[in-house]
């Protein structure tokens, strides 16, 4: 039966305690996030992308997705809707790198870094906080751009000028993953307002080019009427044609009208017909060995 005596138990075998979440192992999940690609869990390797909201992933991982969407993480990668959601990023390698088989030792993993800043020289392993600009692509350090103040805002490697919104932290808490998809989802609405905004005006100006062209026409039609009233002897002469091509119709919408008995049609226009008596000579095919070649 137990604690008869003989046994000593201890206080969480008599008392029911709250059990505590499963907190994750901080050195593997590092590791994870900045040397494995989001997607398919295999080593970083160029060409490296980056999402809006900060992960990283390669790209050809994310092209396979992209065909297939077919994806153990594909819950997390609603957001990446075609290529242009995603950034290639320029990063710095560590000159004298060399990759050491450490057989699993979470703590070489994260002091070991193939890629830098390239302006502060710290390793990108996670310690330090790093940021990509969305304009151009290039990964540098947080303390980076803090001391480097610059009169506008420009990137200190390529010198291509940017906004304050196009700067994304890699691989942020989950606060700051959330900041992002809020900046994101703001991008992604002013961008879809102009484009319908552009959409319209671009509408509206063609509707406009063509009142312009309708209104042009219409003044230009009084002139042509008064130059040819002008010229007499042209006018008289359309008149004449006109009249006598409506009393040609007349006469061929008469009901006694008939094409053999009319003086202008000629003689192959008028064998065209089965009025003609080339008809009453042409040979007819049996019922019995019917071929529409003869009829």
């Amino acid at each position: 039966m137990g604690c008869d005596g003989g046994t000593i138990p201890r206080r969480d075998e008599l008392v029911k305690t709250k059990k505590k979440k499963e907190q994750k192992d901080k050195k593997a999940d590092m590791v994870a996030k900045w040397k494995y690609c989001a997607i398919s869990s295999n080593k970083l390797v160029k060409p490296i992308v980056s999402c809006e909201l900060g992960r990283l992933y390669n790209k050809d991982a994310i092209i396979e997705f992209l065909l297939n969407k077919e994806s153990p993480n594909a819950s997390m990668l609603n957001h990446i809707r075609n290529l242009k959601d995603i950034v290639a990023l320029v990063l710095t390698e560590k000159q004298g790198y060399k990759e050491q088989d450490t057989a699993g030792d979470q703590e070489s993993d994260v002091q070991d870094s193939l890629y830098v800043c390239p302006i502060t020289s710290l390793e990108m392993n996670g310690k330090y906080k790093f940021y990509y600009i969305r304009s151009c692509g290039c990964v540098m350090s947080e303390r980076a751009i803090k001391e480097v103040k610059t009169e506008a805002k420009t990137c200190l490697l390529c010198t291509k000028p940017f906004v304050e919104d196009d700067l994304i932290l890699l691989n942020g808490n989950d606060e700051e993953v959330e900041d992002l998809r809020k900046r994101m989802v703001e991008r992604r609405s002013k961008a879809k307002d102009e484009k319908k905004r552009k959409r319209g005006k671009a509408s509206s100006d063609e509707e406009k080019g063509r009142k312009e062209q309708k209104t042009t026409v219409d003044t230009q039609v009084p002139s042509t009427s008064k130059s040819s009233t002008a010229n007499g002897s042209s006018t008289s002469a359309s008149s004449n044609v006109k009249a006598s091509s409506l009393s040609v119709l007349q006469n061929k919408a008469a009901k006694d009208y008939s094409v053999s008995k009319d003086p202008n049609a000629s003689e192959a226009y008028k064998s065209l017909f089965t009025t003609h008596e080339s008809a009453k000579n042409k040979v007819k095919a049996h019922w019995v060995t019917f071929n529409p070649c003869y009829n």
